[in-house]
């Protein structure tokens, strides 16, 4: 093959050219195909000759317009990763938005500036890469992605610098028609990754997007992909609700005399629950069914974990039962085999439940 599709030898440099294997591979966890190449010297840089039609150029503005309209995008900062010498930015730059865009190259980086866009001479080299001007309401990469030898860095830099919510448009060729219509000859060595669409929505999930649209376009030649930045989960209530469990429990126990409180259960969620409401030195001992927990202690805590016949030599006041989906059961033998002036509550989601 080719050894790169965008370099064309002169006369005087015929003698050196010359073409390349390229090793094609798939990847048996993903799916994603792949070449083993290295990639082409100018990788970082992006050159394009779409700049030339007419037709993509109008297909372009409707299509921006349309996502600036569909994602409320009016006046937001947008930032095309990947913008060459400007021309699907000057396109973005024409509609109702701040939009800016970063670019390796450095005389593309002053065709734009001189042309009056923002663009800035940079490259995503990492995750923790931060890009002036951030964080962003949205972003686009065209026909870029495929070109990069660490697409989860650039992604992961990408998501970064969005704000929660943003959204962001993703093209890439479309490998699902080359493998349709046989079209071997696109395989050339500037194009590291072959996406189809299954591919490319996994890639931008596993790192942090949620996929609102995907579809080819372009004769079905690109494969057009709507993201938007997955919010974080918001543990905080976690935090909230042991509170409250402590609380609860802390006054449970201290309506019977010290030391007089057993619980039933040395399971991971009860040792948890032990230490997280601090109970070391307030549980009289803690009952388990399983022997090899018998004769020892709760981690952290300390507790002396017995068998059950302990109930009818050490008879507690009270017992919390912190089975989990055994608890049930557990307050069921309790109520049954033992002394029935026991206080039985069994910790659920929600709190202490009497019985």
């Amino acid at each position: 093959m080719s050894g790169a599709a965008q370099y064309m030898p002169t006369e005087d440099t015929l003698g050196s050219d010359h073409g390349v294997d390229l090793k094609i591979c798939q990847c048996s966890g993903c799916g994603l195909v792949q070449l083993s190449n290295d990639p082409v010297p100018y990788y970082k840089e992006v050159i394009r000759a779409t700049s030339f039609s007419k037709e993509m150029t109008d297909f372009r503005r409707k299509q921006f317009k349309t996502f600036i309209k569909d994602y409320n995008l009016e006046h937001k900062k947008i930032i095309e990763i990947g913008c060459g010498t400007g021309h699907y930015l000057s396109i973005m730059d024409e509609l109702d938005v701040n939009a800016s865009g970063i670019e390796f190259s450095t005389d593309s980086v002053e065709i734009c500036n001189k042309i009056g866009l923002n663009v800035r001479e940079s490259f995503i080299e990492k995750r923790s890469q931060k890009l002036d001007g951030g964080p962003f309401d949205a972003f686009f990469i065209m026909s870029f992605l495929e070109h990069l030898p660490h697409p989860n860095e650039i992604l992961g830099s990408i998501y970064n610098n969005l704000n929660d919510g943003a959204t962001g448009l993703v093209e890439v060729p479309n490998f699902d028609i080359i493998l349709k219509k046989k079209l071997f000859a696109e395989f050339i060595g500037d194009h590291l990754f072959y996406f189809t669409e299954q591919t490319l929505e996994r890639t931008l999930q596993s790192n942090g997007f949620d996929v609102l649209d995907c579809k080819p376009v372009w004769y079905d030649y690109i494969l057009s992909v709507v993201v938007k930045k997955r919010a974080g989960l918001d543990l905080s209530y976690f935090l909230s609700h042991k509170e409250k469990l402590k609380k609860e429990i802390g006054n449970y126990v201290k309506r019977f005399s010290k030391n007089s409180v057993a619980i039933w259960g040395a399971g991971h969620q009860s040792l948890a629950i032990m230490s997280l409401v601090a109970l070391e030195g307030k549980i009289k001992y803690v009952v388990d069914s399983a022997t090899f927990k018998q004769g020892k202690f709760t981690p952290a805590t300390h507790i002396p974990i017995v068998a059950p016949n302990e109930l009818n030599s050490d008879t507690p006041e009270a017992i919390i039962v912190m089975a989990a989906s055994y608890s049930d059961e557990v307050a069921g033998i309790i109520r049954n085999d033992y002394n029935p002036e026991i206080d039985v509550v069994i910790l659920r989601e929600f709190g202490l439940e009497m019985i």
